[in-house]
């Protein structure tokens, strides 16, 4: 399994999803909607969890 980095070619935002498919071998559009789901949901405060996520994964080179 690759190490967890966000993607800089598969990016909408800042790439956390992007990383999360390649990490997980996904599509990162099933990513994305399921992520999209519990922002809307709101189990976990997601957004807050995306954006810590967005400041401490490393960018892929």
């Amino acid at each position: 399994m690759a190490k967890l980095k966000r993607s800089t070619s598969d990016k909408m935002l800042f790439g956390v999803c992007g990383g999360l498919a390649k990490h997980f071998d996904m599509d990162s559009t099933l990513i994305r909607v399921i992520w999209a789901i519990f922002v809307l949901v709101g189990w976990g405060s997601p957004i807050i969890i995306y954006a810590i996520m967005a400041m401490i994964m490393p960018p892929e080179y």
